[in-house]
């Protein structure tokens, strides 16, 4: 069960006064589940309205219901393939978002998943079809110590370094609307980080996209 206290913690730390994230990455899917485009910027080197944006996109994701729309998944047990989703994921969180090319991979696995291929249409998916985007943000949270009263202390206690993922579809001008799916990883669990689960969110929980499921949770 993922704690609400620990989504708004994370939630505190995407403002514009208080950003916690260092890079936004990610691609443009057209119709056929190919990728349009592509970006990789710095966070701080976007313009105020850009960053407020992106920041309204990343925080959809703990900002929705617990345990509902947002849920925490266990990766498979045993040993990880060496081309895991769950390798990549880590590989991508390590690096910060600045290898082009994994950018790039895993963008490519979840669309794949999303879009499935004209013999198996993923028919959970709400965007199979249609034009979309990925985002991924790469964040940092210097966690604080928190005394026996629960306060947040000065000292650090742990440095998170976290990606969260949104999907969502786009116009023609690349205006993002309203996220349909997405990620934390890892997750945030009990005040610190838990690389061995992701929490992930689909708007209509009732409908889970199968296929983005499935590629994030491969072995």
């Amino acid at each position: 069960m993922i704690n609400r206290n620990d989504m708004l913690e994370l939630t505190r730390r995407m403002t514009l006064s208080r950003n916690c994230f260092m890079r936004a990455a990610g691609a443009y899917i057209d119709e056929d589940g190919f990728i349009d485009n592509t970006f990789n910027v710095n966070f701080k080197n976007m313009g105020k309205h850009d960053q407020q944006v992106n920041l309204d996109l990343a925080k959809t994701i703990p900002f929705s219901k617990t345990n509902e729309q947002l849920k925490c998944y266990k990766f498979p047990a045993g040993d990880m393939a060496y081309d895991s989703s769950h390798k990549l994921l880590m590989a991508l969180s390590q690096y910060g978002l600045k290898d082009d090319l994994l950018v790039q991979t895993l963008c490519e696995q979840l669309a794949e998943g999303i879009c499935g291929t004209e013999d198996a249409p993923n028919k959970t998916s709400h965007l199979h079809g249609r034009e979309f985007g990925i985002y991924i943000y790469h964040g940092i949270y210097d966690i604080p110590k928190k005394g026996s009263d629960q306060s947040e202390q000065w000292e650090s206690e742990e440095v998170y370094s976290f990606l969260v993922c949104v999907v969502a579809p786009v116009d023609k001008d690349y205006n993002a609307g309203n996220p349909k799916c997405g990620f934390i990883f890892p997750a945030f669990e009990d005040h610190s980080s838990e690389p061995g689960k992701i929490d992930i969110f689909f708007e209509n929980p009732d409908r889970p996209d199968e296929g983005f499921l499935k590629k994030i949770l491969r072995n």
